[in-house]
């Protein structure tokens, strides 16, 4: 049980890929792991989907909650998680099978944080949209702050040398908060070259549509990090020039 991985998923309508989501989870060549899926108050047959899987495959938990946001259905997940490690999953992302076994072989000699690169594709047919986004080698409090390049889906964090944390109960930007709180305790966070996963790129995603972020982006600084004023002017400046090379 040392090496259970406690994956955690939020969902809200994800009727569409939730199927290939957790297939991708249950092809993992690292099989010891448990699937904390909280459902968001779906109102397509997103739950019906899942309770079926869970049925089939004791791994897999679900939960409910009603209309509370991705930050309060993954803190709920994270809440019940009883892995040494945590990695995050979202509804409509898929993993290569090699994720979490690559994850942890490069996790052990290291402070507690890993993260990895990524295939970015179109939402219904999987061709891919951009280059593969290759993370830097590794990442301090203040890359993170300049450019969030640990995406959520191939997050991966030893919880037994960092200790759970949660995220901020935000509507944007709540993953970066996670990682944030545990960057303040350890130097870095080591990122693996190799692409792992596939994120979706959604026609309506919200990291895509950087100007719908900058007011949720200078709230983060200035309300949940408490930056002062000039240095958030700073961080924004240099998030802006890194979100227009990020999706180019």
């Amino acid at each position: 049980m040392n090496d259970l991985v406690s994956i955690i998923t939020p969902c809200y309508n994800s009727e569409k890929f939730i199927v290939d989501t957790i297939k991708s989870v249950q092809k993992q060549i690292h099989t010891n792991w448990e699937l904390l899926i909280t459902d968001d108050g779906s109102t397509d047959n997103s739950i019906d989907i899942i309770l079926e899987f869970s049925k089939l495959d004791s791994r897999i938990q679900v939960f409910k909650i009603t209309n509370a946001g991705p930050a309060v259905a993954r803190n709920n997940s994270i809440k019940k998680a009883k892995g040494k490690y945590l990695a995050f999953l979202d509804s409509d992302d898929l993993w290569f099978p090699d994720f979490l076994s690559i994850s942890l072989k490069h996790i052990k000699n290291t402070e507690g944080f890993v993260f990895s690169s990524y295939k970015r594709c179109e939402e219904n047919s999987l061709e891919e949209v951009y280059m593969d986004f290759i993370v830097p080698k590794k990442v301090n409090y203040n890359d993170i702050l300049k450019t969030n390049s640990i995406s959520c889906l191939t997050a991966f964090i030893d919880i037994e040398k960092l200790g759970k944390a949660l995220m901020p109960e935000v509507m944007y930007r709540q993953d970066m908060g996670l990682w944030l709180t545990y960057l303040k305790k350890i130097e870095y966070a080591i990122g693996i070259q190799k692409p792992l996963a596939i994120y979706r790129i959604r026609a309506k995603s919200h990291s895509r549509n950087k100007r719908k972020l900058l007011q949720p982006q200078w709230y983060f600084y200035r309300k949940v990090e408490q930056i002062s004023f000039l240095k958030s002017i700073y961080y924004m400046i240099a998030w802006s020039i890194n979100g227009l090379k990020k999706y180019r």
